[in-house]
């Protein structure tokens, strides 16, 4: 057996991602071992959250892992008591859950395991926070260190590789994204992607939320596949498939805290014509995206090349701006007479604006004067394949 000390263990994870590619978090779980913190680990299903404790631990023997997903491991903790902890725990020094959202009062049962073992390092895993989150803030409210975990990142990808070959397969990770399992799968992404959307997309949103209409679920999604880099009309979409605009607001913001999509609002500061409340909705991952529209044609074949690239570099932005712990605020700008700024981060006072371009010809695009007039100190730059290490490359 590979993982010979896993034999004690509760749970086997499944799969190990056969490329050791470092991830981020890495380092900064390991410098967080031993303290009295609880650490949380939250992502989609699939991104590597599993496959990343398993390099931190394969070689201890003291390590408890549990399943949350595993019915067992569910009553398991239905009735846990102080005794039964320290029980079940032992002699391990290390106590791993696994999508824990999936156990019923879960943030009670952590904290109960940080007060009655405390030299027991717990660490679990979630990949819906809309549920784990809320469960956990008051339960262990600064007893906790949480971080987010993305898909694979250009940066991650270009220390496991090198700079000038990631560059080069730019235009396969519009199409197919940055999944682990797509990654390791050359020649045969289509496959991968067809078992990842299948088997996975949906399961948090619809077992954990209470949502029953799931033909009307898939149904938004792939509206909102359409339109990235569009504005987004709850209204008009909920009309195209059959919901309330509340219930589309309320299913975006479902996918949303499943790691999914994720949400740009209009910024609007001095000027009566900007937009004042509206949103733009971009995937996480664009492999998942093209397989949801069904389109995993080449990008030299595609008319959204603009929207993949816009969605691309904001989507690395934000993993970058997450992983370094940055407090950037991020946001779209846009008026009434459709003036237009892809994206504006502003952090400690200062404004930068970027425009997205893929075609390298259209890197001259200027900042709208209208902008420029109204946020003189505001910093403007087109971000082209040619360039965009500037801004993704952490």
């Amino acid at each position: 057996m590979i993982f010979g000390f896993l034999e004690n263990c509760v749970y086997i994870c499944p799969k190990i991602i056969r490329i050791m590619i470092h991830r981020i978090l890495d380092d900064k779980i390991n410098s967080l071992l031993g303290g009295k913190k609880a650490i949380m680990v939250m992502g989609a299903r699939q991104v590597g959250k599993s496959t990343l404790l398993h390099q931190i631990f394969d070689n201890r023997n003291d390590v408890l892992w549990l399943n949350g997903d595993d019915p067992d491991v569910q009553s398991l903790f239905v009735s846990m008591t102080s005794t039964r902890i320290k029980t079940m725990i032992g002699n391990n020094k290390v106590v791993i859950i696994d999508e824990a959202q999936r156990i019923a009062d879960i943030g009670l049962r952590m904290k109960l395991i940080t007060d009655q073992v405390p030299n027991v390092q717990l660490i679990a895993t979630g990949s819906s926070s809309f549920e784990l989150a809320s469960r956990l803030n008051e339960s262990l409210a600064g007893r906790k260190r949480e971080f987010k975990m993305f898909p694979l990142s250009f940066s991650e990808m270009v220390n496991h590789t090198n700079f000038l070959e990631e560059k080069r397969l730019l235009p396969h990770r519009l199409v197919y994204g940055y999944y682990p399992e797509i990654v390791e799968s050359p020649g045969n992404e289509r496959i991968a992607l067809r078992e990842l959307t299948d088997s996975y997309l949906y399961k948090d949103v619809l077992v954990y939320n209470g949502i029953h209409k799931s033909e009307k679920l898939v149904k938004l999604v792939k509206a909102l596949a359409f339109q990235i880099g569009s504005q987004v009309s709850y209204n008009e979409i909920g009309q195209l498939i059959g919901l309330d605009s509340k219930t589309v607001e309320r299913y975006v913001d479902v996918l949303e805290q499943t790691y999914i999509v994720f949400k740009l609002d209009s910024f609007a500061r001095n000027l009566r014509n900007e937009l004042k409340s509206s949103r733009k909705i971009y995937f996480w991952d664009l492999g998942i995206r093209n397989a949801i529209i069904g389109n995993l044609a080449p990008i030299e074949n595609r008319n959204d090349a603009g929207a993949l690239w816009a969605n691309f570099v904001i989507s690395e932005r934000l993993k970058q701006n997450s992983y370094n712990g940055s407090f950037a605020q991020c946001y779209f700008w846009r008026t009434q007479q459709q003036q237009e700024i892809d994206f504006l981060e502003e952090q400690d006072g200062l404004m930068h604006c970027y425009e997205f371009k893929w075609n390298t010809k259209k890197a001259n695009a200027k900042c709208p004067v209208t902008f420029s007039n109204a946020y003189p100190g505001a910093e403007f730059k087109v971000i082209t394949p040619d360039n965009v290490e500037e801004m993704i490359l952490g």
